[in-house]
């Protein structure tokens, strides 16, 4: 029981944190008249190697509940396989990159032109689509298994 309430709860946890600081307290802060790119830039690092740290223990007790009671539906586990592919590829290429050209701006120095920044929007974006299809579904399934 414990982990069908686990693997519903994680998913609409997760989605939350997203929606809150990719898509919320991310664009706001610029918006503050005090809070200079330099700064903002330094806050959004903390925040975002914060919630990469926080969605990958996420995604660990995920995967827990999967191993504990394993869904049924296939979409379900594609959607969580693409999610962590997701988190993956932000993990070790976008935050990476994103942190060294933060880096370059908070020193004064201009970085060449890139879409990245915009990648990660689009894989923030994608996640927060899988994770409520993901949770969705296995609201589904496991009120099935209670009755």
């Amino acid at each position: 029981m414990f982990f069908r309430v686990l693997q519903i709860a994680v998913p609409f946890i997760w989605f939350g944190l997203v929606v809150g600081i990719s898509f919320v307290e991310a664009p706001l802060k610029f918006q503050s008249p005090s809070v200079t790119i330099p700064i903002g830039l330094e806050i959004g690092r903390l925040v975002f190697f914060a919630l990469n740290k926080i969605e990958i223990i996420l995604a660990i007790l995920m995967l827990i509940t999967f191993v504990k009671a394993k869904p049924k539906n296939k979409i379900a586990a594609a959607a969580f396989r693409t999610v962590v592919a997701l988190l993956l590829l932000e993990t070790v290429w976008l935050l990476p990159f994103l942190d060294a050209r933060a880096a370059l701006i908070i020193n004064g120095e201009t970085p060449p032109q890139s879409n990245l920044h915009l990648v990660y929007i689009v894989f923030d974006a994608i996640k927060l689509i899988l994770l409520v299809v993901l949770g969705t579904i296995l609201i589904k399934q496991n009120l099935k298994t209670e009755v």
